[in-house]
This record gives C-alpha cells, sequence and structure tokens, in this order.
C-alpha cells in the first residue's frame, strides 16, 4: 500500500513538472490573451472596472461562479483572478489526464512484472510514463495552441468537460489498478468518480450553453461504464449510477435556481433583451442588415435611424431601441425569415457541410484527431476482442453509437447557422475524449502484449499530430500575437485619454474597438473606466445604467448632444461609415445637429462631438 501511495505521489510530481514546464515555456515564446472582448468585458464586470465594483452579474457563466470570483477582486482588485481562474482549468485539466495516464502506465506495467523482475523493468516503467506525458504535453502546442494562448471561456468549458469525460471512462472500477477484486461499494464509486462530476459542474457553471451540448458525450460515458458492470438493473448499479445522475442534475438545478434569482427584477427584464438581441444578430442577422433599411420593420416602429445604429451595434445612442422593440424584430424575424427558409434545402447544404467538414483539412487538425480516435478503437476492437465475436460486435455498436450522437450534435449547431470556431472545436476534442477513454477503457480489460503495442503506436501517432500540427499552426499564432499587440497600443493610448478627463464620458463605436483584447495574467488597476462601447451586450443592463448613472447621464443621446460625453471613432470607419449614420437618429427626433471632430488619440482615432444646430448659430 505504501509503495502504490508513493507511485501515487511520483505520477503528480513526474506530470506537474511536464506540465508546469510545458506551461513556462509557452509563456515565455507567447503571451496570453483574452481571445475576444467578450471575455475581457467579463473580467471588467468582476473585477469593478465596468460599474465602479466588482459584481458577479456578467451575463454569460452562471451567478455562483461569477459572484464568487467578484468576491476574489474585493479581496485583492489588482491580482488578475479571472485569467488566472482560466488559466489553471485549462492546464489543470491537462494535468489530471496526465497524472490519469501515469497510472495507467503504472497497471499496463504492472501486467508484465513476470518481464520486468527480469531487469530494467523500473526504467522501462519511467519510459513509458514520460512517453505518455510527452504525448498528452505536446497537445497544448500541437494542437490546441491558439487556444491557450488566446484564451475563451466557451473553449475552457469544453476542455473541462472533456477531461470530465476521459476521467469517468478511465476511472479504473472494481479496485482494478489497485490490484483488488469485488465489486465497488456506493460510497467508493462516489469518492472515484467525484473529480469528473466536479469537472463537469464547474463546466455547467462557465458556459452552462457549451456545457449542456457536450451533455451526450459524458451521458455516452456514463452509459458504457453501466453497461460494463454487471448485474445492469442491480441494486447496487442502480444506487451508484442513478444515485450519480440525481446528484449532478440536483447540483445544476441548484446552480439554476441561485442564477435565476440572482437574476430577477431589472436583471429579468434585461435578460429577455438579451435573449432578443442574440436572436437578432446570431440567427437572423440579415433582418438588420438590409440595404436600403427593411419597410417591413419601419411598420413595426423600427425607423430608419434605430435600423442603422442596430447594423452597426451602436443601438445604445438611441433608447427608442428597446426591449419591446427588439422583441417585435425577433418575432418578426422569426415568422418571415425562419418561416421562408426552405428547410429541406438547408438540410441538404448543412449535410454536405458536415461531410466536408468532417474529412477535409479545413477544419484540421481538430478533424484529424477525432480519426485517429476512431482509427484507434476499430485497431483495438479488430485485434483484441478477435477471439470474442460478441465482443466486437458491442466494440462496434458503441462506436456507431457515438458517430451517431456526434452527426446529431453537429447537425443542430450547423442547422441553426451558428458555427464558431469555439463551438465546433470543443465539440471535437470532448468527442477524442469520449474515443481515447473507450480505447484505454478497452486496453485494462485486455491481458495480452499486444495491447502495450498498441498503446503506443497511438502515442506515437498522437505526438506525429501534435508535431504536424505546431509546424503548420506555430507560425500563424506568431502572426496573431504581433497583430494583437499592434491593435492593443491603440486600445492602451485610448484608454489612458479616456482616464486622463475623468470630467467627461466617452462612448466607444463598436467596430472601432471590438478588436481589443487584454493580457490574461496581467496585474493592473481596476480603478472605474469613464468610457464603454456603445452598443456592448452589457448595453441597457442595470449595471450599464449604474455606470452612467456615476456620470450623471440617464440617456446617451442626450448626453452627446449637450457635450457630457464624447465619441470616439477610428478613422477607417469613418471612411468606410461616414458620420451621417449618427445624425439620423436626432433628425428622426426634431433635433437637427453636426458632427464635428473635437480631439485625435494617436493617427487613427477621432474623438467628436454632437452639436445642436441651434448652439451654432
Amino acid at each position: 500500500m505504501e509503495q502504490k501511495k508513493m507511485r501515487g505521489y511520483e505520477n503528480c510530481i513526474l506530470t506537474f513538472a511536464v506540465i508546469g514546464a510545458g506551461a513556462l515555456l509557452m509563456g515565455f515564446f507567447f503571451d496570453f490573451y483574452y481571445d475576444l472582448n467578450d471575455d475581457t468585458m467579463m473580467r471588467d464586470i468582476m473585477s469593478g472596472v465596468y460599474s465602479g465594483a466588482p459584481d458577479g452579474h456578467n451575463m454569460q457563466t452562471l451567478y455562483p461562479l461569477g459572484a464568487l470570483i467578484a468576491l476574489c477582486y474585493r479581496i485583492s482588485g489588482s491580482f488578475p483572478w479571472y485569467g488566472a481562474f482560466l488559466f489553471l482549468c485549462q492546464f489543470g485539466c491537462f494535468f489530471l489526464v496526465g497524472v490519469r495516464l501515469c497510472t495507467l502506465a503504472d497497471f499496463f506495467y504492472a501486467r508484465r512484472q513476470a518481464v520486468l523482475e527480469k531487469g530494467g523493468g523500473m526504467w522501462r516503467r519511467f519510459a513509458g510514463k514520460l512517453f505518455c506525458l510527452l504525448s498528452v504535453a505536446m497537445i497544448p502546442w500541437g494542437i490546441w495552441l491558439t487556444h491557450m494562448v488566446n484564451v475563451q471561456y466557451t473553449i475552457t468549458c469544453g476542455m473541462l468537460v472533456g477531461t470530465a469525460v476521459f476521467l469517468f471512462l478511465t476511472t479504473p472500477g472494481a479496485g482494478a489498478l489497485r490490484g483488488e477484486s469485488g465489486e465497488l461499494s456506493v460510497k467508493t464509486f462516489f469518492g472515484e468518480h467525484l473529480p469528473a462530476l466536479l469537472l463537469f459542474l464547474l463546466a455547467f457553471q462557465l458556459r452552462s450553453e457549451m456545457a449542456l451540448l457536450t451533455l451526450p458525450f459524458l451521458g455516452l460515458a456514463g452509459a458504457f461504464r453501466w453497461w460494463e458492470d454487471r448485474p445492469f438493473f442491480g441494486k447496487r448499479n442502480l444506487q451508484k449510477y442513478g444515485g450519480l445522475l440525481l446528484l449532478l442534475l440536483a447540483v445544476m438545478g441548484f446552480s439554476l435556481g441561485a442564477d435565476s434569482l440572482a437574476y430577477g427584477g431589472e436583471w429579468q427584464a434585461f435578460r429577455q433583451f438579451f435573449n432578443d438581441r442574440t436572436t437578432i444578430y446570431d440567427f437572423y442577422p440579415e433582418v438588420i442588415s438590409k440595404e436600403p433599411p427593411d419597410t417591413d420593420l419601419e411598420r413595426l416602429g423600427v425607423s430608419v435611424g434605430a435600423q442603422i445604429l442596430l447594423k452597426n451595434y451602436n443601438f445604445g445612442l438611441d433608447e427608442r431601441i428597446d426591449g419591446r422593440m427588439l422583441s417585435d424584430i425577433a418575432d418578426y424575424a422569426g415568422e418571415h425569415v425562419g418561416g421562408e427558409r426552405d428547410w429541406s434545402a438547408v438540410l441538404k447544404e448543412k449535410l454536405l457541410l458536415y461531410r466536408y467538414r468532417s474529412l477535409h483539412a479545413d477544419d484540421a487538425p481538430y478533424n484529424w484527431l477525432v480519426m485517429i480516435g476512431y482509427g484507434i478503437n476499430i485497431i483495438a476492437i479488430v485485434i483484441l476482442m478477435r477471439r470474442d465475436i460478441w465482443s466486437q460486435l458491442a466494440g462496434a455498436i458503441w462506436l456507431l453509437l457515438i458517430f451517431l450522437m456526434r452527426s446529431a450534435l453537429w447537425m443542430f449547431v450547423l442547422m441553426r447557422g451558428r458555427d464558431p470556431e469555439r463551438i465546433t472545436h470543443p465539440l471535437y476534442l470532448v468527442e477524442f475524449c469520449l474515443l481515447a477513454g473507450l480505447f484505454l477503457r478497452q486496453l485494462q480489460r485486455d491481458r495480452v502484449s499486444a495491447a502495450q503495442s498498441i498503446l503506443c503506436g497511438a502515442e506515437a501517432l498522437l505526438l506525429l499530430l501534435s508535431i504536424w500540427g505546431l509546424w503548420r499552426g506555430g507560425p500563424a499564432v506568431r502572426a496573431d500575437q504581433a497583430r494583437r499587440q499592434e491593435i492593443n497600443r491603440d486600445w492602451e493610448a485610448i484608454d489612458a485619454y479616456c482616464r486622463g478627463k475623468q470630467d467627461m464620458f466617452f462612448f466607444e463605436d463598436v467596430y472601432s474597438t471590438v478588436a481589443f483584447s487584454g493580457k490574461l495574467l496581467e496585474c493592473r488597476d481596476n480603478a472605474p473606466a469613464n468610457y464603454d462601447i456603445a452598443g456592448g451586450w452589457m448595453c441597457k443592463s442595470p449595471l450599464y445604467r449604474e455606470k452612467l448613472a456615476a456620470f450623471n447621464i440617464e440617456d446617451a443621446s442626450d448626453a452627446l448632444a449637450e457635450g457630457k460625453a464624447g465619441f470616439i471613432m477610428s478613422d477607417e470607419e469613418v471612411r468606410l461609415r461616414g458620420l451621417t449614420w449618427l445624425v439620423i437618429p436626432y433628425a428622426e427626433q426634431g433635433l437637427d445637429v453636426y458632427v464635428e471632430e473635437c480631439d485625435r488619440i494617436g493617427a487613427d482615432y477621432g474623438i467628436y462631438q454632437i452639436v445642436p444646430v441651434s448652439e451654432s448659430k
């Protein structure tokens, strides 16, 4: 027992050294950024930059997690709590997978104890662990590099779910790795599967939509483990798997209940506004992007000026754009745009797209990772189960179920018309984790030397794919990081300019500032900011109202016309769209104004003010 405990420490220390060295090396060659302005906004809300005080209402995570991170910022405001949390989640996933693989390596080599006792056993076992860890440590570099250095919370959620699936499938069960026999007690079963359960629940807190999208993979993993334990409908099985499922659902329900309570009152109305806005922009963008503006929308009360502001995302500049208007637009879009689509033609198109993305290099190396997963399972079924036709048939059925499940999830995503990388790449990853776990589960049951050879071959193939991915994707990541540094220099200049004029408030054109991204692990002064984009997803929320009230602003358009606020816009966007669109909403309300540049930020950004015509005479 003491020797097994020491090996547990050895596995943790060895994995920490390998994964930690990889993280330090990655930090030496690259900077860690928030990938999108969504994560930067979440950080600003939870740190207090947005509204003046740390707050858990970030609209993306469930409130319990947001409130916990906000509490950390209240304790120490300058520490990058949110960035550190995402960083630890991502590298922590690889650490947990590495420890589990080392544990399995102990098991596989222990099965060949007779060979190991003849000499060189300890070094062979150690070399096997290093090879396992090397294949895992290369994944962040060769396959997942862009998501490791440009961190996005939806991606992180997928990594947590994938790790949960992998750990759940590879948990030894029945004391196999401890050399015990007999059935696990319910208490021991819960203890062994608690890490996987906690990882999924953390993923659910971080991005519930992504966690629910990938939940069917975890469900298949649970069904496979249940199918393995005999008798299938035995009392203890029902207690173990039924109890685990009930615990999972209970904690998810409690989390949703706490989140619902936290978003009551004014937040409830804003949530409906938020959901309608998401429906319009993500699923029916053509409704507000028509040229000239849609006359049907005008009949609904959506003026030309409002349509222009919705099109360029600056809807915060017009108080007429409220929850009722967005609800009317969303209903109109669902009835007329969605209802008039030829869904049979869309289905055919998406089926072809699904096939293309699954097989072609455009999605490489992520789709190739899944191909490897299916390939190694097929090889394991053919070779390891060649003497048992029923086991081969069962293995083939499970692979078919996984394929059917992944096909259904992919078609769901594609048919909705929302398939960005932050959704599709986690789908690939979680599917691979399920396939890898199923493969290792088969190797655990086999007691022939072929299992060791197949495992080494799979690790070598994964290592080669990672090396190819690094060769192919490394230069692109370097170029992206250089672009981010250049763009962020403009952002730093805007931030310094605005903070130097605390008697003013500044609204930012969305397209002019949406490309900025913050550094993940940067310690910074989280003093309240006297600026905000004119149409972000927090626009018109209770926190947004609170932020403006601190600067004695109730209406953005009035504040601009009264000289309480300025408008920041890049020269490039001015060339593309002009400035007339700023004037139209005022004209529709009977106020004649013009726009003039009153200051500059660097060479590429202007500060503009709205001047009523009566004041210029």
